[in-house]
């Protein structure tokens, strides 16, 4: 896997001039840390404040996002089944479960569904790139038949957090006043992938 890049506060970020790989990994890596801090530290009030008309929370984006992680990667990519929780779900009943069922699931139990996703997924695709790298193809073609490689699987998931991480911003300020782009005065609560050869 390509090498964990950081700024000098520590902060995750793609490499200046890496290459394909290393930058879209840094890229989602970036992203995936930002969302993370936007995301941590809440208790379950704070995860399920809304704002304006939108119905979207931070607990909700927690569990889309893990499901988007593991469908991504495993289901696309790989085209395995679902595992849990999402292969007990009637999706064609309740196509949106992953967003209002995270009510009922405590912060501790978003997060590590969101960060054990993140997990797989970084071993996945350590996996498919030890086997090929960014050309593979996905194994789920899309409804006209096209597959898509890994690298713009990894595009299009690097702009799903973008899109999610701009309402995590928003949703944040308004619970607890949280803004910026990195954590002025701590760490991120996040775990970066290790670096190859490193502890």
């Amino acid at each position: 896997m390509a090498e964990f890049h950081a700024d000098r506060k520590g902060h995750p970020e793609p490499p200046v001039a890496g290459d394909e790989t290393a930058t879209l990994l840094g890229s989602l890596e970036r992203q995936r840390a930002t969302f993370a801090w936007k995301c941590g530290g809440l208790d379950a009030a704070g995860l399920r404040v809304t704002v304006g008309a939108s119905s979207i929370r931070l607990g909700g984006l927690l569990k889309h996002l893990a499901l988007v992680e593991d469908n991504t990667f495993s289901g696309k990519l790989l085209g395995r089944d679902p595992g849990p929780p999402w292969n007990t779900v009637d999706w064609d009943t309740d196509p949106d479960w992953d967003w209002h069922s995270a009510a009922e699931d405590s912060p501790e139990q978003l997060y590590a569904l969101w960060q054990d996703s993140v997990e797989r997924s970084r071993s996945l695709v350590a996996e498919v790139l030890a086997d090929g790298g960014m050309d593979q193809l996905a194994r789920r073609t899309w409804p006209d038949g096209r597959a898509p490689s890994l690298r713009r699987i990894l595009v299009d998931l690097i702009e799903e957090y973008a899109r999610h991480t701009g309402h995590a911003d928003l949703i944040r300020e308004s619970v607890d006043g949280l803004v910026g782009e990195d954590p002025t005065d701590s760490p991120y609560p996040y775990e970066p992938p290790p670096s190859p050869g490193g502890p």
